[in-house]
């Protein structure tokens, strides 16, 4: 019974080793010579002239979820258009329902202001 479990521990294993060994391997023989200019901080070849701790708008956060949420809903539209052809008129329907409470979504995220940039 135990052997079924082998290719799992063999594939985990094998992911450890991906991501363990390279960083082993860099911090044995990578050189480690640091000087001023590695040492320091930078952003955009100056320095940093706000605390990277800063709060951000809702309004960045709420457009990236929106736009993900979007682009997520929009890529199962692909495998769907791929086997139009033998998911028959019930694979239509379902699409255009699926279709119509995105929108309708769409609609009601439009009219409540989250797509404005003040």
């Amino acid at each position: 019974m135990l052997e079924n479990y082998f290719p799992i521990l063999l594939f985990i294993l094998i992911g450890l080793a991906v991501g363990v060994v390279p960083m082993a391997l860099g911090w044995m023989f990578a050189p480690n010579r640091p000087d001023s200019e590695k040492l320091s901080p930078y952003e955009c070849g100056f320095e940093a002239f706000e605390d990277a701790r800063m709060k951000f708008d809702v309004r960045y956060y709420l457009v990236a979820i929106l736009f993900i949420l979007f682009d997520l809903e929009i890529a199962f539209l692909f495998p769907w258009a791929v086997v139009l052809n033998e998911i028959g008129l019930f694979g239509f329907i379902a699409m255009v329902v699926f279709l119509g409470i995105l929108v309708v979504g769409f609609i009601y995220e439009w009219t409540k202001g989250a797509l404005e940039w003040d």
